[in-house]
């Protein structure tokens, strides 16, 4: 499709390949987005709109980097918690973001989206083991990578992994789609009167202990002044919205 992207992206306007403002992207999506209404595992229906939209994006020009919770299916933190061995636990965690990623590369390639799964941990019969030069060439081919097992190590939360393969990537910006539309200072669901950021600085972030992300990743985009936008990944279009800066969101840079 030339020239754009046809559609209700955007409340029924076009965005047009040359309105992107970011054009390659690491997006970070927790397990629990892929939950839906559920309470456990993973929706058909969500994982199908969070795709399309990918696929929307892809046709924009966007180079498309995701790193994929475990969290609706098994959380390192929650197994340790109960008496597990928390480096056992944390493997398990990795195991359940692979899970996530097969199921994401499943339903982008059912609608023609080239993509790939490159795992921190050894799994070759499943997926391709992450190499960055490999990840960087299936960018540059417009193929979507996931990135699943987090960065492969325990005690490292995805969103450290999000940050670290949007650096290695060479990201302009790390995307953190959400269920709000952007970072508050308190939750707002439990909070009707929370007040929303609309820009931050890392340093904000961190001295207010505003959960954006966790302090590893935030010290990692700091020092490599890259601009981490949160948005609601619950909102149709969102995706391309960010790509084009368009979303109702909360930035955080330097200044």
């Amino acid at each position: 499709m030339e020239g754009g992207v046809e559609g209700d992206i955007g409340h029924g306007h076009a965005l047009e390949k040359n309105q992107l403002k970011f054009k390659r992207v690491l997006l970070k999506l927790s397990g629990e987005a892929l939950m839906g209404e559920h309470s456990f595992g993973i929706s058909p229906e969500v994982i199908a709109r969070i795709s399309k939209e990918l696929r929307d994006a892809v046709r924009l020009g966007a180079e498309i980097g995701i790193v994929v919770g475990g969290g609706n299916i098994f959380r390192g933190v929650a197994g340790s918690k109960l008496g597990m061995d928390r480096v056992r636990a944390d493997h398990i965690g990795m195991l359940a973001t692979v899970m996530n990623a097969l199921a994401l590369q499943d339903a982008l390639l059912s609608l023609g989206v080239e993509a790939r799964v490159l795992s921190a941990i050894d799994i070759g019969n499943v997926c391709e083991p992450f190499v960055r030069k490999r990840a960087l060439k299936h960018l540059e081919k417009g193929r979507v990578v996931i990135f699943a097992a987090g960065t492969g190590n325990p005690f490292f939360t995805t969103d450290t992994a999000a940050a670290l393969r949007a650096l290695e990537i060479n990201a302009h910006c790390l995307f953190k789609g959400t269920k709000v539309d952007g970072v508050y200072d308190r939750d707002p669901e439990k909070y009707p009167n929370a007040k929303k950021f609309d820009r931050l600085t890392y340093h904000e972030v961190i001295e207010r202990d505003l959960r954006v992300m966790d302090h590893a990743a935030i010290s990692l985009a700091m020092d490599a002044k890259l601009p981490v936008l949160v948005f609601s990944i619950k909102e149709h279009g969102n995706i391309c919205r960010a790509l084009s800066g368009k979303a109702d969101a909360t930035l955080v840079t330097m200044e």
